[in-house]
């Protein structure tokens, strides 16, 4: 049965099937805003559960991006109240642990309220309708059908959609439709590890890291990621691609890995070390990769991206989660304000395009900033810029708003 035709050819969205590949947070923002303005929409999800595997450890949710998402989601006030205290405070160091950078979250914080990705997916999941997610739908191929698009799952299932979005995350299949296009290794390995329970566990390795973020950098090499009740961390290292396979470490045997990781800190400080010695039984390894900065691809009708099937990128600067929910947000909003379909998709990536190439520049800066031969120099004079920025001009941006300098 063909969808209904409203006056000037246009078909009415609500009665338009609409399939997001994909429950991370890209796509759950797009569907719970669809549904919260009476749209209909699945998202069909890889995983078996919410609880299936890790999702990551602590964001900070920008005021022009990730808060408008949450606002437009009717969800922000709840986001809110699961939010870290005092988890934008920010402590920089070197191997030696010698500190350059201590600052205090200020009272009232700096507007990028920190808080667990698996916290803040689950207030998306919980929040849609019963049966909007279908779990344990692996796509394993899409391709166009009918005037629209179908989607090929392991199982054997084959779904048809008038929308197909792609929330698909780094190896998207959705992409294929697109672009061939494919992410490529930024040249740094990342091994995650956490210390549970810190404040009880591991007193001494909350007093290194603080309840914020945590930057440790020198010749190359990095610890750094969030302290607070359970301290989550990254090791990063500038290698080759096949760095975690090559040398037969068996990152599944705990201190294989803890012995792998410390032989490439073997040159710093203890204090920094013991993070790693002192860490949970469970490291996940991350070669990190990217698509090209800039990426965009020829309007195709019935079919877009969003978050990093769009515009994959490295996490070095903090934007990766918050661009993946503006853009859900946005590509809703184009799809509810405008009845074609196509003026929707191509209003939604005339945004998407060139915010996605700022963002990638924003993190290879970040990794170039990050990543260097000796001290954290770089980064030191980046986040002192940060600081006399919000201790000078953002009061007077305050009072010329009609607030108070203070």
């Amino acid at each position: 049965m063909n969808p209904p035709i409203e006056p000037g050819g246009k078909s009415t969205m609500s009665r338009r099937t609409i399939a997001i590949v994909g429950a991370g947070l890209a796509g759950l923002v797009c569907a719970r805003i669809l549904q919260v303005n009476g749209i209909p929409v699945t998202v069909y999800e890889k995983d078996d559960s919410p609880t299936a595997r890790r999702q990551g450890g602590s964001l900070d949710i920008h005021t022009d991006a990730g808060q408008v998402a949450l606002k437009e989601a009717n969800l922000y006030e709840e986001f809110l109240t699961r939010t870290h205290p005092e988890g934008e405070s920010i402590r920089v160091l070197d191997k030696n642990a010698k500190v350059y950078i201590d600052r205090k979250e200020p009272k009232g914080g700096n507007g990028r309220p920190e808080i667990d990705r698996k916290v803040l997916r689950r207030l998306f999941v919980d929040s849609l309708e019963a049966g909007t997610i279908a779990w344990g739908r692996k796509v394993v191929a899409a391709r166009p059908a009918g005037g629209g698009h179908e989607l090929e799952f392991s199982d054997g299932g084959i779904v048809r959609a008038d929308l197909v979005v792609g929330a698909d995350g780094a190896w998207s299949k959705v992409r294929s439709l697109l672009t061939t296009v494919t992410p490529e290794y930024v040249g740094i390995t990342l091994v995650e590890l956490h210390l549970s329970d810190a404040a009880a566990k591991h007193p001494d390795a909350l007093a290194v890291t603080g309840p914020g973020m945590l930057f440790a950098l020198s010749d190359n090499k990095y610890i750094g990621g969030h302290g607070g009740e359970h301290i989550q961390l990254g090791c990063a290292i500038r290698v080759p691609e096949d760095w975690a396979t090559a040398g037969g470490t068996d990152w599944d045997e705990p201190a294989v890995a803890r012995a792998a990781l410390l032989r490439e800190f073997r040159d710093w400080a203890p204090t920094l070390t013991n993070l790693i010695r002192d860490s949970d039984d469970t490291f996940w390894v991350r070669p990190l990769y990217a698509l090209p900065t800039g990426h965009t691809w020829k309007r195709v009708p019935g079919v877009t991206l969003i978050g990093d099937a769009a515009h994959l990128m490295s996490p070095f600067a903090g934007e990766g989660a918050n661009m993946a929910m503006i853009d859900g947000a946005d590509l809703a909003r184009a799809i509810i304000e405008e009845p074609d379909l196509g003026s929707a998709l191509a209003a939604y990536e005339k945004k998407m395009f060139p915010r996605g190439a700022k963002a990638a520049a924003s993190s290879q800066k970040g990794l170039d900033t990050m990543f260097v031969d000796g001290p954290p120099r770089k980064l030191v004079a980046f986040f002192r810029g940060m600081i006399v920025f919000s201790r000078v001009i953002r009061p007077f941006e305050r009072f010329f708003a009609g607030g108070k300098a203070s």
